[in-house]
């Protein structure tokens, strides 16, 4: 049952990704604040309705919204809120909650020349807008107050903001110091590990990020953060999350050396390297299992592990 414990309830709302339900945050302080908003559904927003009335409120009584990222299962219901409820975010959130000509523009060159670079074949470059059909699930809403670490929300000032990029540019987490409790997000989740999605660059950076980097780095910043409990953006809360980051650092170090053997000897494309690793799902989930790939290849590349060339467009690595 839908109850607030500590000033915070947990919703869980269906949505129509593989990662199933996803959880957003009630938050109760000097304003009453939600916590992400779900997918744009209208199964969502009942769900989203049922539960706040199980806790004496409904989308009505929220005062804001504070977003941990911009995905579409996190950002999407935005536009069903009053305009009056103001929206914070990372600055990163701007590109993809304003998705006007620009950034289809950005996003589609952006994209065709990651699939050229990665040596996908025609027929997969050319099916790269599905890449984008998610984006059907997102608010497009502008922020109306940009947040960073750093800064402090109105009405929840007990909370600190922390950067923990890598999932996506633009995630924020969230930490209550007088009990150790962190509102998650996608940044650390209690069953499985978040993808570090490749995302084009933000507007002034001439290169992409390297998000599993991000990442790595992220999760390392959580250990000296003293959490007592965890609230994720999917499934179970954690209780040990400075037990379960080197577990997850670890697995990820070992899947990075898997993919180091497959190339040594060999000269292989991000394309050679995805479909040896996802044969079953990278025609499926390209754009996720693409992430993935690219991900490894630039950690082993950070170590010095491997090396790349470039060759009529296409990035070929090699060990």
């Amino acid at each position: 049952m839908t109850t607030l414990v500590n000033d915070i309830a947990k919703i869980t709302l269906s949505t129509p990704f593989a990662v199933g339900d996803v959880n957003v945050y009630l938050v109760k302080g000097d304003a009453l604040t939600l916590v992400d908003a779900g997918p744009l559904t209208d199964t969502a927003w009942v769900q989203l309705t049922e539960q706040l009335s199980l806790l004496g409120y409904t989308p009505q009584d929220i005062e804001q919204i504070v977003l941990t990222h911009h995905h579409p299962d996190h950002a999407g219901l935005l536009d069903r809120f009053s305009s009056s409820v103001k929206i914070y975010g990372h600055p990163y959130n701007k590109f993809w909650l304003d998705r006007n000509d620009h950034f289809h523009e950005v996003y589609d060159r952006f994209f065709h020349q990651l699939a050229i670079q990665s040596g996908l074949p025609q027929e997969y470059v050319r099916a790269i807008h599905k890449f984008k059909s998610p984006l059907k699930f997102m608010g497009n809403r502008k922020l109306d107050i940009e947040i960073k670490e750093g800064d402090v929300i109105p009405g929840m000032e007990e909370w600190t903001i922390i950067e923990t990029l890598g999932h996506a540019q633009s995630h924020l987490s969230f930490y209550r110091e007088s009990d150790g409790t962190l509102i998650a997000g996608d940044h650390i989740l209690a069953n499985i590990s978040p993808n570090p999605l490749i995302e084009p660059p933000f507007e002034g950076e001439l290169e992409r990020s390297k998000p599993l980097l991000q990442y790595n780095a992220s999760l390392k910043k959580l250990l000296d953060i003293p959490i007592s409990l965890a609230y994720t953006g999917h499934g179970d809360n954690i209780t040990d999350v400075h037990g379960l980051i080197p577990k997850r650092l670890g697995k990820q170090d070992e899947r990075a050396r898997g993919v180091l053997e497959m190339i040594k000897g060999n000269r292989l494309t991000v394309f050679d390297i995805c479909k040896t690793l996802f044969p079953t799902v990278y025609q499926k989930e390209l754009g996720l299992t693409l992430s993935e790939t690219i991900g490894q290849l630039d950690y082993l590349e950070s170590l010095h592990y491997i090396k790349i060339e470039c060759h009529e467009g296409i990035y070929y690595y090699f060990a």
